[in-house]
């Protein structure tokens, strides 16, 4: 934006060295500053006060990060009136010839207030507080506004300016501002805000990695259970990368996160931020579930009632339209307003076009298809059908967990005449179970997380590392040398990789610097299928061995 215009060098000043741990900073702008200069300051004497014992404490008092950092802002950073000419067509796909769309193109504080919800922060106080950005329109105190996907209106408490990690409470703010508001109870980050009821939301915040360790996790103390049940429900709310659910067997919060340090440090904040003493069980790794093909013919779903039955078939998804729903390209959670817009997305993701026109529901990164022609009485049991499917995906027939990846088709319908008789007691039963019996047929599969491994070592201590990761059914991607170290990546499955750290440190004597990303889910080796489901299947209090398709037949 502005004078960067996505370059960045050290001549202008867009790139600055130093450590934020000692709290100095360098740009060579800076450099030219009247007393710097007066006292010879330059890059190479940086480096020798880098170099002597005590001389970035030093550092610290010369060229201050505060002041290095304050000065490319205000150099380098473009207002909101330059910046939101680039910014809005990126994050908000409306129309930008609007009324709407010119007022935050102009950054019009007399315009339609849109605000984007950034972060939601808990205040022992003021409660929840939504911060995000003003990009039309003036929030005032006591203004009702619509939260994005809510019917109703909310009404704004309080009005602050974000200064740092201090809030000024203001009456007003204008478009440009960062604000802090408080009333907007159904918020979350990534939320839309806005006086118009209907208005286009802006892009979805993309979060790539799914969780894959879970939690439980209950109050020491019974007098502070309904303190946590609040405090998680926050923390879902301004962490959405992390899951929040309660079992209903056993009363437990289960609570699912991207990895050990993750859940660490989300213990740590209810503990230590919003004073609740919380006891915690080991980490569970959380599997996916999907099938290994099409199931070969049409599975029959029936209700209770025998009147109303459903026809199934199953299969995996599209690769293509499985990493446009986790770019966000696809919104999986709002209803689809565009289905003629959806279908060429999803033509264009591989998806057969008749396909791509029948999709009526997403669960997930899972897909509902209508393939049926003319059935009476579906369109207004639909509704039945798509909760049925979203239960469906939400515990998958083989051990309960998330089904993933999977496409749905609705293949055909008989339907009762009588609505009495396809009531939700009927439906949501015989669409579960075509579902399930559909998965059976298709062959089911498990899926376990991976994560990536960047190991940086030692050449004397390479062996210890591979070693190690051999141990714990990795797979090396790629060897190689970075200055005088070894370095290796390699992938490994998440279940194999507790308590890496102290290994990895006790087989290279400490000298190895690592780091690891969660790299998605792959299929589970078959020798271990088996043992793995009836282990989740007999945690969870559920028979050993999983139902066949006869089962959900109903024979």
């Amino acid at each position: 934006l502005g004078e960067v215009k996505g370059q960045v060098s050290l001549q202008d000043g867009t790139v600055a060295l130093g450590s934020a741990y000692n709290n100095w900073a360098v740009s060579l702008p800076y450099l030219n500053r009247p007393e710097l200069k007066k006292i010879g300051m330059n890059l190479t004497k940086v480096f020798e006060y880098c170099a002597k014992e005590g001389g970035q404490a030093e550092l610290a008092k010369i060229i201050p990060l505060a002041d290095v950092a304050l000065e490319m802002a205000i150099n380098h950073i473009p207002c909101p009136v330059d910046a939101q000419k680039v910014r809005i067509p990126t994050i908000w796909k409306g129309d930008l010839n609007s009324e709407l769309g010119k007022q935050m193109l102009n950054c019009d504080p007399n315009g339609e207030v849109a605000l984007m919800v950034t972060k939601i922060i808990m205040d022992k106080q003021a409660g929840e507080i939504a911060i995000g950005r003003l990009f039309s329109g003036t929030v005032k105190k006591g203004m009702t506004l619509y939260v994005s996907g809510m019917p109703a209106p909310q009404r704004v408490q309080t009005v602050a300016l974000m200064v740092g990690a201090d809030r000024t409470p203001i009456e007003e703010c204008k478009a440009g501002n960062i604000v802090a508001v408080t009333g907007l109870k159904d918020a979350i980050a990534g939320s839309t805000v806005s006086t118009l009821k209907d208005m286009e939301p802006f892009e979805k915040m993309a979060h790539y990695s799914e969780p894959v360790i879970t939690k439980a996790i209950e109050a020491k103390s019974m007098a502070d259970l309904p303190k946590l049940v609040e405090v998680l429900r926050v923390i879902a709310k301004a962490d959405p990368s992390l899951s929040i659910e309660i079992n209903n067997e056993t009363g437990e919060h289960l609570m699912s996160g991207m990895g050990e340090l993750h859940l660490e440090i989300t213990e740590y904040r209810i503990v230590n931020e919003q004073g609740v003493d919380i006891i915690s069980s080991p980490p569970i790794v959380v599997y996916q579930e999907s099938v290994k093909g099409p199931n070969p013919n049409e599975f029959e779903g029936k209700s209770p009632n025998k009147h109303n039955k459903f026809y199934f078939i199953v299969e995996p998804l599209e690769e293509g339209v499985k990493e446009a729903i986790r770019k966000g390209d696809i919104d999986t959670e709002a209803k689809i307003k565009d289905p003629k817009e959806l279908a060429k997305i999803l033509v264009d993701c591989g998806m057969d076009v008749d396909q791509a026109k029948g999709v009526v529901a997403f669960k997930n990164n899972n897909v509902l298809i209508d393939c049926t022609k003319g059935i009476q009485y579906l369109h207004e049991t639909m509704e039945l059908v798509k909760q049925a499917f979203e239960e469906a995906m939400m515990r998958g027939p083989l051990a309960n967990e998330k089904v993933a990846g999977l496409k749905v088709k609705l293949m055909d319908a008989k339907l009762h005449e009588d609505i009495i008789h396809r009531g939700p007691a009927q439906i949501i039963p015989a669409v579960r179970d075509g579902i399930y019996g559909a998965m059976c047929q298709a062959g089911r599969i498990l899926l376990e997380p991976m994560q990536k491994v960047f190991i940086s070592v030692p050449p004397d201590y390479m062996g210890g590392a591979v070693n190690l990761i051999n141990q714990r059914r990795g797979t090396i991607l790629e060897m190689g040398q970075d200055g005088a170290d070894s370095t290796v990546t390699a992938i490994c499955p998440v279940a194999d990789m507790f308590g890496f750290s102290s290994d990895i440190r006790g087989s290279t004597q400490g000298r190895a610097i690592w780091s690891i990303e969660n790299a998605g889910f792959e299929k589970l080796v078959p020798d271990l299928q088996k043992k793995v489901v009836t282990e989740i299947r007999t945690r969870k209090g559920l028979n050993p061995e999983p139902y066949d398709d006869k089962y959900y037949s109903g024979l």
